[in-house]
């Protein structure tokens, strides 16, 4: 077989069933295809997924960090401690409440925020934490929230990766603070685009309710009060159907995600990239979901950079992705005075990280095919 007859794999694709494609067609020829029945049922699913926590369904992962960090009252003068290893909307969020985002630097094994520098972070104007479960992988929880009591802080889990992760055996959402879920086409539970939030009471789920659709209250057929100021993040019915018939799945997927994350660590044991210092994820197979499989290239060892690298594997078939820059060096975050040698271990993660294909369609074949290609750029542009 040639290269060019080995179809293309992607590092991810959404795996949607023909009866939630059937219910999508469904939800478009009832006539009611914004926020309405589905996305309640949607909303009770996940409730009782979490242990039935008030659940409420947004628009995006992006819109629950920052209405999360709201009804945590973070504003302005405030600050948020977060790991600079993100997606950069976690800390933009932050900026979104007119707070202050402080970051703390990663522990080079889990890749999580390291919980020893984010107290040492903390300050007199700190008032939430903002952890991010990379990959899937949660943070220590004992100790974050030991933590969060002893300073009397919000903790907001930016858990956009993470469901159907656990620590101890209780799923990542069913305790804790404020927990943020995303639903975007890369996660292992998809609603084409959204995300949900994991809340404390009744009261915060209102709150939630208001700040997602303007800040609007109704009552009866024609009253109507708006009493915050809220902004416009309801979730489709159409999106909900998708999330709907993917959540009776998700058990599965991440089966299947753990099975191949253990084919990637067989696949790579013994082999040129290990030898050479590739870096693999911590092999924690009790409380990670695998939403990833990253590893990180010894660039110093290698005559190739990393778009390089990454151009190579497309060449022979194989998508890739990178997650994530360090987002203290972006632009944005310069000009607020953070700059190189902030946070290292971030920033080397954030130069040499690549996310290799994970997705429930792929078997054990397409791993070792990855694994192979990977060794083989190893051995060619070893140094």
């Amino acid at each position: 077989m040639t290269q060019s007859s080995v179809p293309f794999l992607p590092f991810v694709r959404p795996d949607i069933d023909e009866e939630t494609i059937r219910g999508v067609a469904d939800v478009l020829r009832s006539g009611w295809i914004t926020t309405g029945p589905q996305n309640q049922a949607f909303e009770a699913a996940l409730s009782e997924f979490c242990g039935g926590r008030p659940v409420r369904a947004f628009n995006s992962g992006t819109a629950t960090l920052e209405i999360g960090l709201r009804i945590a009252g973070v504003g302005p003068g405030d600050e948020v401690i977060t790991t600079p290893a993100s997606w950069v909307a976690t800390a933009n969020v932050i900026l979104e409440t007119g707070a202050t985002p402080v970051f703390a630097d990663i522990d080079p094994q889990t890749r999580n925020i390291d919980l020893d520098l984010l107290e040492k972070a903390i300050t007199p104007r700190t008032k939430a934490l903002i952890p991010v479960y990379l990959a899937g992988l949660p943070v220590d929880m004992d100790r974050l929230y030991a933590i969060a009591r002893e300073h009397k802080l919000r903790v907001i889990e930016d858990a956009a990766q993470a469901l159907g992760s656990t620590w101890k055996g209780e799923r990542i959402g069913k305790l804790g603070d404020i927990v943020s879920f995303s639903f975007h086409a890369n996660k292992n539970l998809t609603s084409i685009e959204g995300g949900a939030l994991v809340l404390n009471n009744e009261e915060e789920a209102v709150l939630a309710q208001k700040y997602r659709l303007q800040g609007v209250t109704r009552t009866g057929f024609d009253g109507m009060d708006c009493d915050v100021l809220g902004g416009k993040y309801n979730l489709t019915d159409v999106a909900a159907r998708v999330g709907l018939g993917q959540l009776p799945h998700l058990e599965r997927f991440n089966a299947q995600r753990k099975k191949l994350a253990r084919a990637y660590f067989a696949g790579f044991a013994g082999g040129v990239a290990e030898k050479l210092g590739v870096g693999l994820p911590l092999a924690d197979f009790e409380n990670s979901n695998w939403h990833m499989f990253q590893i990180t290239l010894p660039l110093e060892r290698l005559s190739i950079d990393r778009a390089g690298f990454m151009g190579a594997l497309k060449e022979r078939g194989i998508g890739s992705g990178v997650h994530y820059p360090a987002l203290h060096l972006f632009s944005l975050y310069r000009a607020r005075g953070f700059k190189e040698g902030m946070f290292p271990h971030a920033e080397r993660f954030g130069a040499t990280t690549v996310t290799l294909p994970l997705f429930t369609q792929m078997n054990e074949g397409d791993v070792a095919r990855v694994c192979r290609a990977v060794n083989e750029l190893c051995e060619q542009y070893g140094r």
